[in-house]
């Protein structure tokens, strides 16, 4: 890849927060800091950051390294690749802060764009549109399996410790059956208070079971489309449904976000990492995702 000193004559160096963005302007020549300003992160603030930025440099000689461009430097990126800027991710600092322990939003900005200047590669912000609409249904679904997970997990609790007659009366039930059953129990005030108030336990849990069991399908279906649409020849592929299609376009978003086979092996977490010690000189391992 192009060393990016002979792309671009200034780095923009960017830290955003929720309410604020701060960007920092630093020379390719010196690395030296021409100024810093900071802007409400907002449509208009963004707009304002760059007619700032362009009164400091020149337009197409310059590069955007903004710092969570997933998060709260989503709405930034987007908006100056709206406008055609040059715009990096500037994902993990390599160097701690200062060693005097200064930290500021300022300081922050112009260690991403030294250390972006100091970089062999860079990747670009992952694209939005569709890309994005896909994420936000991956992030519902999720979600929404955790708490099944969970419920079903309560259930099965309950029904350990409840009343003997009530626990035979839903052993040897496959799990929809007994999902189902639960949701048709009655409380009956005339009976007992324990087993009231286990009935009425299990039918609430079996009630949400259901319900979250309806809402991941809903999520997952709404991918359907949007896949085809990106992708349709990926799920012709063998063993790839909708859920692994649409974590595949999220994590590798757009042409060129992955520069090579290693390095889209290392997103897929399967780039082997060296085990050696001693005489065993040829062990690997498998990499694992976090």
């Amino acid at each position: 890849m192009t060393d990016l000193a002979e792309l671009v004559d200034h780095v923009i160096g960017v830290d955003p927060d929720r309410d604020r963005v701060t960007a920092a302007v630093v020379s390719v020549t010196t690395q030296g800091e021409l100024a810093a300003a900071t802007f409400p992160a907002t449509r208009r603030g963004y707009g304002q950051a760059l007619r700032w930025a362009k009164t400091l440099t020149v337009d197409e000689r310059r590069a955007w390294a903004i710092e969570s461009t997933g998060s709260y430097g989503a709405g930034l990126a987007a908006t100056l690749a709206e406008k055609g800027e040059f715009v990096i991710e500037f994902d993990h600092p390599s160097t701690r802060a200062s060693k005097d322990g200064a930290k500021s939003d300022s300081l922050d900005a112009v260690r991403a764009a030294r250390e972006t200047l100091g970089r062999k590669t860079w990747a670009t912000p992952r694209s939005r549109g569709l890309r994005e609409g896909l994420r936000t249904l991956i992030v519902a679904r999720d979600s929404a399996k955790l708490a099944r997970v969970a419920a079903i997990n309560v259930l099965k609790a309950l029904i350990v410790t409840a009343p003997v007659d009530l626990r035979e009366d839903l052993r040897g039930l496959t799990f929809g059956q007994l999902v189902d059953r639960c949701i048709r129990l009655r409380p009956d005030t005339a009976t007992e208070p324990e087993h009231a108030a286990t009935k009425l336990s299990l039918r609430s849990t079996a009630t949400r079971i259901k319900q979250l069991t309806t809402e991941c399908r809903e999520l997952e279906l709404a991918m359907l489309p949007i896949v085809r649409e990106i992708c349709p020849a990926l799920l012709n592929e063998p063993g790839i449904g909708t859920l692994v299609a649409a974590q595949i376009l999220i994590s590798w978003s757009h042409a060129g976000r992955c520069r090579n086979e290693a390095a889209f092996a290392r997103l897929g977490g399967v780039a082997p990492l060296e085990a050696t010690s001693g005489q065993n000189q040829t062990r690997h391992r498998p990499l694992t995702r976090r």
